[in-house]
Order: C-alpha cells, then structure tokens, then sequence
C-alpha cells in the first residue's frame, strides 16, 4: 500500500519526504468532496495532476471538483503504473457487472 498523504479539501496538500517527483510514477485515487465518487489515474507528477484535477483542467473531473487525495502508491515506471491504473478500473467494472459490493479502503 502507498503513503498516506496529508490532504485538505480543495487544493490537495501532499507531504512526501525527499522530492516524490524524482522518477516516480503514482497511481493514485481521488475523491470528489460534491458527490462522494471515486476517480482513479496515473501520472509522473502528483502534485501538478493534482492541480490540474483541482483546477478544472481535465475534462472527466472538471464538473465534480474539489477533489480529495485518497490513495496514492509510487511506482518504478509509468508504464506499470498505468498497467496497475488500467487493471483496477477493469477489476471495478467487471464487480459492478456482477453485482459484487465494492470497497475502497486505504
């Protein structure tokens, strides 16, 4: 499991020792503060994705801002990042076909 991060409503504040952007990559969870739904992404820089969610700059999360940092773990490359990203999403589509209760714990 990843670090849990210091966070605030809004703009998201993460405390992380040494630079966490130094050849990181992250999977990452956020929550929306309006309607309580989960979005789940990769990227090689946090605190700017972050911003940019908080924003209005990406177009999936613009209208459900601000956004909560919920979850985030760093990864070697953003290639299995993204691969771990693309997995989760498939494993909470196919639960939610099914029927299957879904529980977000960090």
């Amino acid at each position: 499991m990843g670090e849990r991060p210091d966070v605030t409503s809004g703009r998201s504040l993460v405390r992380y020792e040494g630079n966490m952007n130094n050849m990181s990559r992250f999977v990452y969870i956020l929550e929306s503060q309006k309607n309580k739904t989960y979005y789940i992404g990769s990227t090689n820089n946090l605190e700017r994705r972050l911003d940019e969610h908080n924003s209005g700059k990406v177009k999936y999360t613009k209208n459900l801002k601000p956004w909560k940092l919920k979850f985030f773990k760093k990864y070697d490359s953003l290639t299995e990042a993204r691969k771990v990203e693309y997995k989760q999403r498939r494993d909470i589509i196919e639960k939610i076909i099914k029927g299957q209760k879904i529980i977000m714990g960090v």
